[in-house]
């Protein structure tokens, strides 16, 4: 892989890693978290009209790209958000979404069809237990609600990623905008009927919080994706997931750096655990 390339995924790594604590510190400015994964969104739409400018896909592309929006632009950001905004330790969150690769795996052999070994069912179970080991670490015991929205998370990262795969052919700003409109469009829904005082809320939110949310939006929900895009005309899923397993480094030094947390001795044993059974699933046939 060139040198660019290599460049290009650490900088996505460690966009994706910082999506974590920025998150918690504007979920900690108060912002609810619906309604902040549904601003996000918002931007990301708003940015990218000039460069979609309302073009539709071939038909043999909507069913893919709808399924692609509501996981990734709907339900990965709002159960990242809920995650985060249920968790007062943030680390195991990160660590969490790992279970997005055996999730993948899983839902492509479902979907696709996609033959799973013998090895590759004993790493996904291997990194189940991982998770399972870091549940019970008891300064979690507060925490399993956020841990639950974090698997939920996973799971649809997971589905995601296989639909993106169908998706290879499209303009990325034309993938990324039709994740932002179905993103800001329901989950500010959802936010109002759930959340509600919406335009309270918009009030209230301060520019540190909304520079937080721009940052989501354009330096990981835009940069990063479209990135990762790009690299897929270059290479296979297979061939650049495995370097997603590198960005709970980032995020959990970061949540270091601004929060304190220190990793506890189950939790480092779980981890490894995991970010091991995630790097050999993807090199296992």
């Amino acid at each position: 892989m060139p040198i660019k390339h290599l460049l290009i995924l650490l900088f996505i790594m460690i966009a994706h890693g910082s999506a974590f604590p920025v998150a918690k510190l504007a979920l900690n400015n108060s912002v609810p978290p619906i309604l902040m994964a549904s601003l996000r969104m918002g931007l990301v739409l708003i940015i990218l009209i000039p460069f979609w400018k309302f073009k539709l896909p071939p038909k043999k592309y909507l069913n893919s790209l709808l399924i692609f929006s509501i996981s990734m632009g709907v339900m990965v950001y709002v159960f990242m958000n809920l995650s985060l905004y249920n968790s007062s330790i943030i680390s195991p969150i990160i660590l969490g979404s790992q279970l997005a690769i055996p999730f993948g795996i899983i839902t492509s052999a479902i979907i696709l069809n996609e033959n799973i070994s013998m090895k590759k069912w004993v790493l996904i179970f291997s990194s189940f237990i991982g998770i399972l080991i870091i549940f019970f670490d008891p300064a979690l015991v507060d925490n399993f609600l956020g841990l639950f929205f974090a698997s939920l998370m996973a799971l649809f990262f997971g589905l995601a990623q296989v639909y993106s795969r169908q998706l290879k052919e499209l303009d990325t700003s034309m993938i990324n905008a039709f994740t932002g409109l179905f993103g800001f469009f329901l989950l500010m829904l959802v936010s109002f009927f759930i959340e509600g005082d919406t335009m309270n809320n918009l009030k209230s939110i301060n520019l540190d919080s909304w520079l937080l949310i721009s940052y989501q939006a354009i330096i990981v929900s835009l940069c990063a994706h479209l990135l990762m895009f790009y690299l897929y005309k270059f290479y296979t899923v297979g061939k650049i997931f495995p370097f997603y397993s590198l960005f709970p480094i980032f995020g959990i030094l970061l949540s270091y750096l601004i929060f304190g947390e220190i990793p506890s001795f189950l939790f480092a044993i779980g981890g490894i655990i995991v970010i091991a059974s995630v790097i050999l699933l993807q090199k296992v046939r």
